[in-house]
């Protein structure tokens, strides 16, 4: 059953790949296993529940869809345009925030509140589940509007810090409890999400912002480059706008995609590339999804509140 998952898998990114227009002497892009995922389309506003065998079994509205996670207790955690709510597999809401800023980031931690991180007021919220704001820091003073490009994903830190990727200054910065800048690293394209790593490196999804040259990079700890995929260093693959990322246990990354500013069907929606950069899975559906830009598997085991999710 398992390979016939895997076939129907690989056939329908074929198929696809077809109708997209992708040159038939193109490279076949390999398939050595399918994942079960969960991730957000933000052009259509929904979120999916797909199976291994690349099937969508739940779906549920969110506009503007932007971060995602599963909770330990199989909930989903997302963001929702101006907001984030969770939601159970019953689609009952179970926990909502609204604002007026965009909102582009959340995470549930691991003392029971989430974190926020709002676009326009340049807000870093910790949320508790009856919704007060227990915890707020300003990276803008209050009431200067940032704009929709100021921050993208961001992320609270195991040491009470914070790393953002400002998409719009074409930076990731790390800050302390307190808003000050601990660390920043350039990041020409505009980062869209940034992951610190257990090993103390970050991870960076850069789009097509200016440069045209989406990218994939890693720095240690002092900012030097260890590792990076650049838009066409996939065979048969071009990276169009960075978005969401997964660091696997075994060291591979997979990547999202996002097809928008009229690249839509162009390329799959999902990579997953070893260290030494060779892909052994891709998705795409473009009858059903239109532009995925967050992505965690459902098949990599661990406590996505504690850290043990690299995404």
């Amino acid at each position: 059953m398992k390979h016939f998952a895997l076939v129907v898998l690989f056939s329908g990114l074929a198929m696809a790949a077809a109708s997209a227009g992708f040159a038939a002497d193109s490279p076949p892009v390999p398939t050595v296993r399918g994942h079960p995922f969960v991730c957000t389309d933000y052009t259509q506003g929904k979120v999916f529940v797909v199976s291994i065998d690349g099937r969508v079994e739940w779906e549920y509205p969110a506009p503007s869809c932007n971060d995602i996670w599963v909770l330990p207790n199989g909930n989903l955690l997302f963001n929702t345009g101006h907001g984030v709510k969770e939601v159970t597999r019953g689609k009952q809401t179970v926990f909502c925030y609204e604002s007026q800023s965009a909102i582009y980031a959340c995470q549930r931690l691991a003392d029971g509140n989430t974190f926020i991180g709002e676009c326009n007021s340049g807000r870093l919220l910790e949320v508790a589940p009856d919704g007060r704001i227990v915890k707020e820091v300003r990276l803008l003073p209050a009431g200067q509007d940032g704009g929709g490009a100021f921050m993208r994903n961001a992320r609270r830190l195991d040491n009470g810090h914070y790393l953002v990727a400002h998409y719009g200054l074409d930076v990731v910065r790390e800050y302390d409890g307190t808003g000050k800048i601990v660390t920043e690293i350039p990041a020409p394209g505009g980062p869209h999400s940034a992951i610190r790593l257990p090993d103390g490196h970050t991870l960076i999804a850069c789009a097509d912002r200016k440069s045209g040259r989406p990218h994939v990079f890693e720095v240690d700890p002092a900012g030097r480059p260890v590792w990076e995929v650049q838009t066409d260093e996939l065979p048969g693959i071009r990276l169009m706008f960075m978005t969401g990322l997964q660091r696997l246990p075994n060291g591979n990354t997979v990547l999202t995609n996002w097809l928008g500013h009229d690249h839509f069907g162009e390329a799959p929606h999902v990579i997953e590339v070893t260290r030494d950069k060779q892909v052994v899975w891709s998705f795409a559906d473009h009858a059903t999804m239109r532009t995925i830009s967050s992505i965690q598997l459902l098949d990599v085991p661990g406590d996505a509140t504690r850290g043990e999710i690299w995404h």
